[in-house]
This record gives C-alpha cells, structure tokens and sequence, in this order.
C-alpha cells in the first residue's frame, strides 16, 4: 500500500444547528448529532471526507460507518454500505449494519470455553452459540469520542471500557478505534484493547457492502478474490470443526477473482448450512504483524474496486444469505438476501475452543492491537 497522507475530517454542511468545530494545523474536524438512545444518551455523527471527494459518516453510537460515498468510473458518487436513516433504527437492528463487533466478533461455540482451567458463560443469541458480542456488544453502546485534529494525520478515536463480566467476558477491557482516511482512498480503522484480567478478544468491523447502490440490484454479480488457499468449514450450526480445508476446485476458490453468485447455489452441504457463504477464509499473510493483502472487491458496471489489507489472520465472507426484505434502510430501500455483503478481518470463529487456531487470548501485560484498511478505485 502507498503511505498514507493526511486526511481531513469534516462533518454536516456549513450553518447546520449545534455543530462543533475543531481545529488542528490545516484539519478541522465537525460533528453533528445524531439524535437520543433510547435511555438518553446523545449520538454524534462525524463525517471524514478526503481531497477526492470520498465521504465516510461514523457515529460514535457502536462506532457504526453510516454511509460511504465513493466515486465510480465516471465520477458519480454513491453510497456503497447499507444501513439505516437515522439511530432509532439502528437501535432497533440486529443484522449489525457498519457495526463495531466485541468482545469478540463472529461464533462462540455453545455460549462457553475455557480459560486458565475455569469455564466462562456467554450469552447465548445465535441458536446455542454466542454471536457478535452477545446481546448488548460493543454495537449497542455510546462509545466516547475522542475528536483529534492536533496530529498531522487528523483521526477520530472512540474509547469504551467493557466492565469485568460484561456478557459474560472475563476482565475490564479498555478498548479503543481509530478512523482516518487519506488522500490516496484509504480508509483505516485501527483496534486497540487492554486488560486486567486474563480475557478473549477478537474485533472486526461489520460492514455490508455492495459496490453498484447499496440495495437495488444484490452483490451477486460482483467479482471477489480472497487471498486463501485455506477456509475453515463448519458444521450445521456454523461452528468451525477445526479443520483446514483447501480450497481447490471447491467453491469456496476465490483465488482468482470470481463473481459472487457463480457457484453459490452448488450442491455443497458447506453452502447449506449458511445458505450460501458464511465462512472463514484463513489467509496467505505476506508480512508478520504488518498488513497484508486479503481481499479485492469489484464491480464491473460502476468500476469500483475495494482492496482490503489487514493484520488479521482471517477473514469471514458473509453473503448476506439471512436478510430477509423485512427491515427498511436508507430511503426506505428494502434489504433481501444478498444485497450486501461483509468481508469481516479477523480470527477465526470459536477460537477460544479451538486450540489449533491462533490465538485470541489477552493478557494484563500484552496490548491487543489489530488494523484493517480498505483502499478504494474505480476501473
């Protein structure tokens, strides 16, 4: 990837009611709100736009991407992750739309694992499993923002601390993400977390992406690569069996760029169990603890592409197999099974009880520390 440059950090049009600015060298950074919680709490949103016009709104309520506007082969803009109008919605969701997953994204097998010879219990929201964090994850909470236009590289931080026993989690865990977005299209986000107490922790963020209009036509057509010779298969509740499976001559061989819908209907018990793509693809890392290539997304029609580079081990492709048209996004569009996708950096599912995997344990003395950046173009 190219150096970053600096970014700048803007937010509602000049003149909108209770905006804030801050400043910082040539930055300035605006926030306005985004409304009430249900239990009072006040939203912001912050939108980071960069000198090619790109524009990433984020909200510190689950430090969720609201909308993502980039241009296509022509200079046309358009928002390409799905969501929601306003944070009652989103209040209300449970598909985790542009979410901040914790304390530990994806499956958890049977709500339970062990750790230090006792056996901790989760919340169980998934079926038998423990999904996303449980009931009340990092997504559903008020995170602290941190507005810091002082640095050359202008970033919006949310702090939130995850009390000792928090959906059943051991430890207090001090969490916090950073966003920034540079004028080369790179859109960063950077996971940091510390403990008191021995813990597990996996994070991720949950953005739906479809990369022509974010809802009227599906992501089906689009072309994916993955860097994975390797995915992790799964069992009929989407639990790892602790395999790793080669993808060669499967459909799960994104090695080359491939279009979604291809093989997605195939008589493939792999395919039943999640009604089409819902799996963990291990992948080739190219540069120990520094960011590697995992995926490229494009869309031929519009020409955009989205790279994605990470220093997570694992990526879950999720083909949005279980949105149903029952919820209403953005200007009332209607999200069905495959209007979006997710391609979700981090470890692998039920890591905690799989001891093969890498690990995701925490300790008082180590820094959790994970980054993910997105790189946009179009073709």
């Amino acid at each position: 990837m190219r150096e970053r440059k600096s970014c700048i950090i803007l937010g509602a049009p000049i003149g909108e009611a209770a905006m804030t600015i801050v400043r910082g060298g040539d930055l300035k950074m605006r926030k306005r709100p985004f409304g009430k919680t249900s239990d009072g709490k006040e939203a912001n949103l912050y939108l980071l736009k960069n000198s090619n016009n790109v524009e990433i709104e984020i909200t510190n309520y689950g430090g969720i991407v609201v909308s993502l506007k980039i241009p296509d082969r022509r200079g046309e803009m358009a928002d390409v992750v799905l969501g929601y109008d306003d944070l009652a919605s989103y209040e209300a969701d449970t598909w985790h739309f542009g979410a901040i997953i914790g304390r530990y994204a994806n499956r958890i097998a049977n709500g339970k694992f062990h750790l230090n010879g006792r056996e901790y219990t989760l919340t169980r929201n998934n079926g038998p499993n423990h999904l996303h964090g449980g009931v009340l994850g990092f997504e559903k909470v008020v995170w602290r923002a941190r507005e810091d236009s002082g640095s050359h590289d202008g970033r919006l931080i949310l702090e939130y601390v995850s009390e000792d026993g928090e959906e059943g989690y051991p430890g207090r865990l001090a969490v916090s993400v950073e966003y920034s977005l540079s004028d080369t299209n790179d859109f960063q986000i950077k996971y940091i977390a510390t403990t008191d107490k021995d813990t597990v922790v996996n994070l991720t963020n949950h953005s739906y992406f479809n990369l022509k209009d974010a809802a009227e036509e599906g992501i089906l057509l689009h072309q994916l690569q993955l860097n994975a010779d390797q995915f992790t298969p799964v069992n009929e509740n989407l639990i790892p069996t602790g395999e790793l499976r080669r993808v060669n001559r499967t459909a799960f061989d994104f090695t080359r760029p491939e279009a979604v819908g291809s093989r997605i209907n195939q008589d493939d018990p792999q395919l039943k169990f999640g009604r089409g793509y819902d799996h963990n693809w291990a992948l080739n890392r190219s540069a120990e603890g520094g960011l590697s290539h995992a995926a490229t997304l494009s869309e031929l029609r519009s020409g955009r592409t989205m790279e994605i580079f990470t220093t997570e081990p694992g990526i879950q492709f999720y083909s949005g197999n279980f949105l149903d048209g029952s919820m209403r996004g953005k200007a009332g569009a209607s999200y069905k099974r495959h209007s979006g996708l997710c391609l979700e950096t981090q470890h692998f599912p039920d890591s905690p009880n799989q001891p093969e995997f890498p690990s995701t344990v925490l300790k008082p003395h180590k820094r959790y520390e994970s980054t993910t950046a997105f790189k946009f173009s179009s073709r």
